[in-house]
């Protein structure tokens, strides 16, 4: 197993590669820089920089990345920033020291390896510096000479983000041999002959939420399939009739994807998790994991998608989204079998629609309540109306009862105080520590009401309309 970091080509045989990425470059490559403050990808203290062949450097979350998952790509580190020439400094480096950015110093180095990632795509502005930073925790709370930081970073020398730095890592054991329990399949025939030989393997692709279970619970699944570099599953199709998305596909290519097709969306994936998280989370790790406060459910149950499910054998089959979950963390997913693509009619991209997430946190946070609105005009009329919740049921739901209401209806005020009403009886929600049951049926009809609104009156939605004060 290869990998570069900082400049200098490794061979990690003798590593474990179901160890996390964090583990390996304190434990093996003697670089403490990078820090571990959460174990769950929340903190960013572990923020590295990571590139495959002809990728620009993304930042990752070090703690929840599988060592396995990044060989053959490069890793720079904040110790090798900088580089093994010039002045010592990389420009954010010495951007954060000028500003004062550093207090207690913890969590300093995933701060400018998050701006380091932002300075190699040359994001300048308020936004994009909040953004980049929106998965770092400061518990100083020293944020405003970070973003200062953030400002001035570009007046310095121009200076790389992925260097030559070959003494770094000079000290790395090299011996041991690459255990077995670990397989990182290129295509979808290589796939499904792992699957037939261990179908009880466990599947992996960005890790976000499985690796959990490895830094809090402590499991040690064995043997790893890796579905990260799985072709086939890292592919966009964007027909006519459709777009079809790999299962495999990061969410910050659906930033990319969604632009223009669905600005309401991209306001959404903007607030899921971090982007860190956004870099590694895949499409279909969000809906294989079952969870009821996934974030795409939701869209994709508005959305008339369809999920494609391969298995060890070679079959397929497609089924509506909103037939995939069964209950609580439970899908229709059968043993060897495996989320390939997730299917959206383009016609169903076209209607008119709206997404709102509400959390605890405005980023990096998991939802509490989750609402996509989708519906068709038939002059003055709707034609068929799509309602679908996150957070009110074991499972994402569309909410037929509110379907029902709209659907052929005039939306005037008193049809859409009906149908926030029916959003507030259909679903029996939990109290957990995100929100109260009674929480979550009023948010349901607020959000309902102002999306209906919205629609009714033609309002576009203003992305920037909620301040960034979080910073």
């Amino acid at each position: 197993m290869q990998l570069t970091v900082n400049g200098v080509p490794i061979d990690a045989t003798g590593s474990a590669p179901s160890q996390t990425l964090l583990r390996f470059l304190r434990t093996r490559a003697g670089l403490p820089g990078t820090k571990e403050g959460c174990a769950s990808g929340d903190c960013g203290a572990c923020t590295v920089l990571l590139a495959g062949p002809g990728e620009a450097p993304r930042a990752v979350n070090s703690c929840i990345t599988l060592l396995g998952s990044v060989a053959g790509e490069t890793v720079v580190t904040v110790e090798g920033l900088a580089g093994s020439e010039g002045p010592g400094r990389h420009p954010v480096q010495a951007a954060m020291v000028d500003c004062h950015g550093s207090q207690c110093g913890f969590c300093t180095p995933g701060f400018v390896m998050s701006l380091a990632g932002l300075y190699a795509a040359d994001g300048r502005g308020d936004d994009a510096i909040r953004e980049a930073i929106a998965g770092n925790l400061c518990r100083c709370t020293g944020y405003r000479p970070i973003l200062e930081a953030g400002r001035r970073m570009y007046d310095y020398p121009p200076a790389p983000v992925v260097p030559e730095c070959g003494a770094l890592a000079a000290g790395l054991n090299h011996s041991g041999a690459l255990p077995a329990g670990y397989h990182r399949p290129r295509d979808e025939a290589a796939l499904q002959r792992l699957l037939r030989e261990y179908p009880k393997a466990w599947l992996v692709a960005g890790g976000t939420d499985a690796v959990l279970e490895l830094t809090q619970r402590y499991a040690a699944p064995d043997p790893v399939l890796d579905l990260s570099a799985v072709a086939e599953l890292c592919t966009i199709d964007d027909g006519t009739d459709a777009l079809r998305l790999g299962a495999a596909v990061p969410y910050s290519r659906l930033e990319q994807l969604f632009a223009t097709l669905s600005p309401p969306l991209v306001a959404m994936l903007e607030r899921l998790g971090s982007r860190q998280i956004r870099n590694r989370g895949t499409l279909g790790g969000n809906l294989a994991n079952g969870s009821p406060i996934a974030d795409m459910p939701p869209v994709l149950l508005a959305w008339d998608a369809t999920v494609e499910l391969a298995g060890a054998d070679g079959g397929r089959r497609s089924i509506p989204v909103a037939a995939f979950h069964r209950g609580y963390r439970d899908t229709v997913l059968a043993p060897g079998e495996y989320v390939a693509a997730v299917t959206i009619p383009r016609a169903a991209l076209a209607r008119p629609h709206r997404i709102f997430k509400l959390s605890k946190r405005f980023e990096d946070d998991i939802s509490t309540v989750l609402l996509a609105v989708s519906m068709e005009r038939e002059g003055e009329r709707l034609g068929a109306a799509r309602v679908a919740y996150g957070g009110m049921a074991a499972t994402p739901l569309r909410a037929a009862a509110v379907e029902e209401i709209l659907t052929g209806a005039t939306l005037d005020d008193a049809t859409i105080e009906r149908a926030c009403a029916a959003a507030t009886a259909v679903f029996t929600p939990i109290d957990d520590v995100r929100a109260s049951a009674a929480y979550r049926r009023a948010m349901a009809a607020a959000l309902l009401r102002r999306a209906l609104r919205e629609l009714r009156e033609g309002v576009d939605l203003d992305i920037d309309a909620v301040e960034a004060l979080h910073a």
